[in-house]
């Protein structure tokens, strides 16, 4: 009988979380409802039917997404039968996300990721980091946020990087945890969820945030920034924020530097066991070289990020040129590219029916406008909001699609260039280092029970105030130096 009181109290503790989980659920739905029927009513009556119901619907599906009420795939596909059945705009306006060519990089990075991963390469980069960054607990937090770095290259996806480096660390953890304090746990965590989240700054296909702020410039200026030119303008950004984001998270967390007895032995015997570089590898690497190198020259052919993308997922799904099978590399996440889909027809839904111009009355205090007119105050007050938005704002794609319009109207309207406002807001919002729903590597870290909410708070708020700084400091004299920024 006291043999079934363990399971039995594992289950009831299972139950209580299920039950825990459904109520905060059914929150969030009746939630949205109330705030989406207070809003249609308590909108001022000179904004038209359309406006109310595309800011009314707005706000809903952001309560929907915080409290993760449904799948964001299923949220994001409500927001389009909404629009549809309400008729705010015609069926091409609220489809038109889906035919954006950010959509198919999107869907080109997934499936070249699902390729790659179908090879050793990933598993052998990562132990031989591990293998040569040492045996202390340091070195190795180091090397965890490096290997994201590295993978940013070649898999344009944060939350595929950050799924594919999660089960070694978990292995290193489960592997050595009789030697490691609590504080050990905190720093592999937080370098697998801070690690991914920085890794997207430099690369532009390499967070959907980046690709969306590139299709928002496009679509309302009719201009663009290409691979090369945004690895230009962030590259000091991100070099500067790895050595801090390692010391933030040691700093928060402090433990003694210690040897892992083992490591090395074991990431060397991890390497020997997938044997030597193999040609599926080598073809692998050709590929991606090709397709890095296509992405950087963009300005040159001028073909958009996504032609690269296709033609490496296609390219490495052929028989005996590539490494895996089209029917593997078709096995994508479509959550995600719902997501993006919907949250760009968002953006020209709230652009159509004259919601944004309605919430960027809110941003038009004569101060804040006067204060814009100054390039670097306005990179700080840019930065500033954008923090506070997405912490409001969770889901980095809203938030970028809502904000930046916004800011492009602002910059317009009092004659400032709105190509480096945006390009500070898109770079702020990729950083979401306090709660745990503001990116998607902080979910995937918290969603292994490694870590909780309450040890993202501290190391977040000094992870944010650094990555701040460090955006307005390179602002002050990197674009100012090279001409980004007046």
């Amino acid at each position: 009988m006291i043999g079934n009181v363990k399971p039995l109290n594992k289950l009831d503790k299972q139950k209580s979380i299920e039950q825990k989980t459904q109520a905060v659920k059914w929150v969030g739905v009746i939630l949205s409802v109330v705030i989406f029927l207070l809003l249609v009513f308590m909108l001022p009556k000179e904004l038209h039917r359309e406006a109310k119901l595309a800011i009314a619907m707005t706000v809903s599906a952001i309560v929907l997404f915080i409290t993760e009420a449904f799948s964001y795939g299923q949220i994001s596909l409500l927001i389009i039968l909404f629009t549809c059945f309400t008729q705010i705009v015609s069926i091409d306006t609220a489809l038109s996300g889906f035919s954006s060519g950010a959509i198919f990089l999107i869907i080109g990075g997934m499936m070249i990721a699902k390729a790659v991963n179908d090879t050793p390469l990933t598993q052998r980069m990562t132990y031989y980091v591990l293998q040569k960054f040492g045996s202390t607990t340091s070195r190795v937090l180091a090397g965890i946020i490096l290997i994201s770095q590295v993978q940013a290259f070649f898999i344009p996806a944060t939350a595929v990087r950050a799924t594919l480096l999660l089960p070694v660390v978990i292995s290193l953890l489960k592997t050595f945890d009789h030697q490691l304090n609590p504080n050990i746990r905190r720093q592999f965590m937080l370098g697998v969820a801070y690690g991914g989240n920085i890794s997207g700054t430099a690369i532009l296909p390499a967070a959907i945030g980046n690709v969306l702020a590139v299709e928002i410039l496009n679509i309302y200026l009719g201009t663009s920034i290409s691979y090369f030119g945004w690895l230009l303008y962030a590259l000091p950004i991100w070099i500067l924020l790895i050595p801090t984001i390692w010391y933030i998270i040691r700093r928060v967390y402090p433990a003694e530097s210690q040897e892992i007895q083992g490591i090395r032995k074991e990431m060397k015997e991890q390497l020997q066991g997938l044997g030597k570089i193999n040609v599926r590898e080598i073809r692998c690497l050709i590929i991606l070289g090709i397709t890095v190198l296509l992405w950087m020259t963009e300005s040159f052919h001028h073909m958009h990020p996504a032609i690269p993308a296709i033609f490496a997922a296609v390219v490495l799904s052929l028989p005996k040129i590539g490494v895996t099978t089209w029917e593997n590399v078709i096995k994508i996440n479509l959550d995600t590219v719902f997501v993006l889909g919907a949250t760009l027809s968002l953006g020209t839904i709230l652009n159509e029916t004259g919601a944004i111009q309605f919430l960027g009355g809110f941003l038009q205090a004569q101060w804040l406008v006067d204060s814009m007119r100054h390039s670097l105050l306005a990179v700080i007050l840019v930065v500033i909001i954008t923090q506070i938005y997405h912490l409001g704002v969770s889901n980095v794609s809203t938030a970028i699609v809502t904000l930046l319009p916004v800011l492009i109207g602002i910059a317009t309207q009092i004659g400032v260039d709105p190509v480096y406002i945006v390009f500070a807001a898109s770079i702020t919002c990729l950083h979401g280092f306090i709660l745990v729903i503001e990116t998607m590597p902080n979910i995937i870290s918290q969603g292994s029970g490694y870590i909780t909410q309450k040890e993202f708070i501290v190391p977040g708020i000094w992870a944010t105030v650094a990555s701040s700084l460090i955006t307005v400091i390179v602002a002050a004299t990197w674009w100012k130096w090279i001409g980004f920024m007046p």
